[in-house]
């Protein structure tokens, strides 16, 4: 049964690369006496076949959602066979540098809205100088060990926070210190935030090794009016790629936190854990770790990428508390096999081989399979 879907997915492949190549767009640029304008951009198709049960996520860009693998007796009665595609990880942005060294930058794609298809804010921010402020990626964040993989959401256990967040962020040499919109996330319980998460980084290569490593401070508490506690959760992470030969890389990240899982990615039930929890009135921090080790080879005229992920959560101080914890996620894993190549300038073409595996603190496990074929062309190569 499952050579036939793979079967019919591979049929389907063609069909996708073909819609792809249509999507075509031409670099705008604009220059003044004061300022040079770019508007940049990509159209995107990504198309998924799942072998097994849906797990693409409703809001679109075809991503695997670890809440949507089957567990436990679910596993034994699933439907299964599903394809789907969109292009609403499709994006455009505007980049505008001024005379005076100041530049601003507003970017978004397609995956706003309850099924996708309406306009997101991914950055909007300026910076001048050794000073950035606005909406972009963390400071806790490093794509130096992220093997590149289809799956927009990408692997578990990727560096920090894989997101974008609001942010003043200062940048002397290789360091970089920032505060941050803070995330606390308390299980069952609304939070209170009192300070901003302070974040510090440091990049640098050495040779054929670049590395990457920062960690975070965040408060976690609440407040009912009645009654209140806080503690302070902290993160670390690793990054590095080592560029083995001018065709072999290999490249991965190591995440540790202790009241920081909403900084863990792909922790919890797909995105980010639960930092603590209450015993009785006092705030309980949740610890977590996790990582990721990938190698990527060029492999006739394009590049082939295999790369295994995961993330874990400890409930064991949770369950000896006395709370009722068996459906939440304690291991999320993830492993891709990836093909990329451009059989023509400036469009991408790509298939992977995606498996997704669910433990919950109950000890139900379950698994899914899914192809993904993608199709990329972008207005600006510089985005």
């Amino acid at each position: 049964m499952t050579k036939n879907k793979l079967s019919s997915s591979v049929q389907l492949f063609s069909g996708v690369l073909i819609l792809g190549l249509a999507n075509a767009a031409s670099a705008i640029q604009i220059e003044t006496d004061d300022a040079k304008i770019d508007i940049y951009g990509y159209a995107r198709l990504n198309a998924s076949y799942d072998i097994n049960e849906d797990i693409s996520r409703s809001s679109g860009t075809r991503s695997g959602d670890f809440s949507q693998v089957n567990t436990g007796a679910a596993e034994n009665s699933e439907a299964s066979g599903y394809f789907g595609a969109d292009a609403v990880q499709s994006r455009l942005g505007i980049r505008t540098r001024m005379a005076n060294g100041v530049m601003v930058n507003v970017e978004g794609d397609f995956r706003g809205g309850a099924n996708g298809g309406q306009l997101r804010l991914r950055h909007a921010y300026g910076q001048y100088g050794n000073w950035l402020m606005g909406r972009t990626w963390s400071n806790y964040n490093s794509f130096v060990g992220n093997t590149s993989v289809l799956e927009m959401d990408g692997v578990a256990g990727n560096a920090g926070l894989y997101n974008r967040t609001a942010q003043v962020r200062y940048i002397r040499g290789n360091f970089a210190f920032a505060v941050e919109d803070p995330k606390p996330n308390i299980l069952g319980q609304a939070t209170k935030s009192g300070l901003p998460t302070l974040t510090a980084r440091y990049e640098n290569k050495a040779g054929a090794l670049k590395f990457s490593s920062a960690a975070l401070l965040q408060e976690v508490g609440y407040d009912t009016g009645t009654n209140d506690d806080s503690v302070f959760g902290y993160a670390v992470f690793g990054a590095a790629k080592f560029q083995v030969t001018d065709t072999l890389s290999i490249q991965g990240n190591v995440n540790y936190t202790d009241g920081a899982n909403s900084y863990l990615w792909r922790s919890g039930t797909n995105y980010y854990g639960e930092d603590a929890y209450l015993d009785g009135n006092s705030v309980e921090t949740i610890t977590g770790y996790s990582a990721n080790l990938g190698t990527t080879i060029k492999v006739g005229p394009g590049s082939l990428s295999a790369v295994y992920g995961m993330t874990t959560m400890d409930w064991d101080d949770a369950t000896d508390d006395g709370l009722s914890v068996g459906s939440k996620h304690e291991r999320n894993t993830n492993a891709f096999l990836t093909y990329k190549w451009s059989p023509v300038k400036s469009v991408m073409l790509g298939v992977e081989y995606g498996r997704y595996e669910v433990k919950k603190v109950s000890g139900d496990e379950g698994d899914a399979n899914r192809l993904m074929f993608a199709a990329q062309e972008p207005v600006n190569n510089s985005v």
